[in-house]
């Protein structure tokens, strides 16, 4: 598995546009904190059941991708729900599997905030939200 920063992350997408984006967070973050363009949304866990189904996950991945082989690059708020995705599709067999370290949203700063210190929207990269 690559851990490549958001900065990297988006430069390694540029370089293969065949790469499956996936966002691995829950719709209500998806849809209102917002997400990368072109991202494809497969929850890693969902509210309010909150219980990750890794056979159901790694599953929708593959009917995404068709290929175990086909590049899939994780993002997550934070880095940890997409580390937990990328080490279930390794573990099914894909072979090029990406995790973007700091994940969207970033690490908590000391007053607890996200998006000051790291991640995807903290580096400038392009991003929507509904």
């Amino acid at each position: 598995m690559k851990d490549l920063t958001p900065r990297q992350a988006w430069a390694h997408l540029q370089a293969h546009p065949d790469a499956l984006f996936v966002d691995v967070r829950m719709e209500i973050e998806y849809l209102y904190v917002g997400h990368p363009p072109g991202a494809v949304r497969i929850p890693w866990y969902e509210y309010p059941e909150m219980e990750i189904d890794e056979a159901r996950f790694v599953e929708r991945v593959r009917r995404e991708t068709a290929s175990p082989h086909r590049p899939v690059v994780l993002i997550c708020r934070s880095g940890p729900r997409s580390l937990e995705a990328a080490r279930a599709l390794e573990a099914a067999g894909f072979t090029e599997v990406v995790d973007v370290r700091h994940g969207f949203e970033g690490d908590r700063d000391e007053h607890l905030h996200r998006g000051t210190q790291n991640g995807w929207r903290h580096d400038g990269l392009p991003w929507e939200q509904m």
